[in-house]
């Protein structure tokens, strides 16, 4: 499985942006997708996550009510809608997709800037 994540970028806190992720390869051995986010000198930390078949699982805290994840099934496409930025949410954004059996592959990440 491969993953590639775009939508990444400078925006003014405030704003919005929207992260991409599709998948390619074996996506029929996959049944969970999310984001992660690492800001720098911080450890990675789960953002959101949702089933293929688009139940969410997870949001973190302190994204609730502000971001909102997505999945487009034929396109094997999830999505980060990210609104009222604020500059804590500056990190590089990885895309994660785990299989039944815990298998775990990675993004190479897209990396958003929140200007105060």
């Amino acid at each position: 499985v491969q993953l590639v994540e775009s939508g990444g970028g400078l925006v003014q806190a405030g704003g919005s942006l929207r992260l991409s992720c599709a998948a390619s390869g074996s996506t029929f051995s996959i049944n969970v997708m999310g984001w992660y986010r690492q800001a720098p000198g911080k450890q990675r930390e789960l953002v959101a996550t949702i089933t293929t078949g688009g139940r969410i699982l997870y949001y973190a805290r302190s994204v609730k009510d502000r971001f909102t994840i997505s999945t487009e099934n034929v396109k094997n496409t999830i999505y980060l809608q990210m609104n009222s930025l604020k500059p804590e949410d500056t990190a590089v954004y990885y895309c994660n997709a785990v299989s039944p059996d815990d298998i775990r592959y990675w993004g190479k990440g897209t990396l958003v800037t929140v200007s105060s």
